[in-house]
């Protein structure tokens, strides 16, 4: 039974009111709690390792969601989850976690996931995480994504840290053969004393395969954040890195993108900017009758959509 505070959660990270639609696992303090399998699309709990696979057979349509939700304090919870949409199958995969910490003791979620988008597939992923206590517990995430896009395939990758969240270091590997194409947005929010790192690395296996890696953060109070976007060309792919961020207060923000080629016929472009808030913005939403804050707070949420 799902109480007030897993549906405040659920809410916060994959948009739900009431239970998913379609197919769905939800995991709750280290245990599955809920789980619905459809035809084509099947999820079932794993035999050698805390996690799930999810199992999509070719050529089916709809949604996938396998939230996690944390909400004690002094807890770690790994999980190893396997991911495999069949062949010219069109999926939506809502995942993410929300951690409500009650006390001053640790809450930790690490999630591995390994992702297979077959030939021709199309998956689009969204990950949210999202923090909160008022006790000084610290809520820590660490995610890791292995996706291996196959022939003709496309893949998009949400991938959001809403807010509460004081370590992160989050990890995302891919690979795309010929004719595929991968989209990665990245949004990432810290304030106070925490620390966000992300370390991405996207190889273009072949030709006609292209990625698109967007990052875009803003880092408020005494936090800090860490890029390493990386995208190779073993083929005559096509790529683009962009890096943007807002830095605010006494934080700082670190952006180190690189692009590889080991092919004569690819096409890399990367680009970084990090800067405050424009005055002239703050002063013509202040002039709309919006506060410094109301306004700094417009800004960030434009921002970072």
């Amino acid at each position: 039974m799902l109480t007030a505070l897993d549906k405040k959660l659920l809410e916060e990270i994959a948009d739900l009111h009431g239970e998913p639609p379609g197919a769905f696992n939800i995991r709750k303090d280290g245990q599955g709690i809920e789980r619905r399998s459809l035809e084509g699309i099947e999820i079932n709990p794993k035999k050698d390792q805390p996690g799930i696979e999810v199992i999509v057979a070719p050529g089916k349509e709809g949604t996938v969601h396998i939230p996690v939700i944390m909400t004690e304090t002094n807890q770690s919870d790994l999980v190893y989850n396997n991911i495999d949409i069949g062949a010219e199958a069109s999926i939506t995969l809502v995942a993410g976690c929300g951690i409500h910490n009650p006390g001053s003791g640790s809450a930790q979620h690490d999630g591995i996931h390994e992702i297979h988008v077959r030939k021709g597939a199309r998956l689009i992923y969204t990950e949210k995480h999202f923090g909160e206590g008022d006790q000084g517990g610290k809520r820590v995430l660490n995610p890791k994504t292995v996706l291996y896009v196959e022939e003709g395939a496309y893949a998009e990758l949400e991938l959001v840290q809403i807010k509460g969240v004081d370590q992160t270091s989050r990890v995302t590997e891919a690979e795309v053969k010929a004719g595929g194409r991968l989209v990665m947005y990245e949004r990432l929010l810290t304030d106070g004393n925490q620390f966000a790192d992300s370390d991405v690395l996207v190889k273009l296996m072949g030709e006609e395969s292209t990625a698109r890696i967007v990052s875009r953060s803003v880092a408020q109070g005494s936090s800090s954040q860490k890029f390493y976007p990386r995208l190779l060309a073993y083929g005559p792919g096509r790529g683009h890195v962009e890096c943007d961020s807002i830095i605010m207060d006494q934080a700082t923000v670190r952006s180190v993108p690189e692009i590889w080629a080991e092919n004569s016929e690819a096409e890399l472009v990367h680009e970084a900017a990090i800067g405050k808030i424009a005055g002239e913005q703050l002063i013509k939403l202040m002039s709309l009758g919006l506060t410094e804050e109301e306004a700094e707070e417009a800004i960030i949420s434009g921002f970072l959509k």
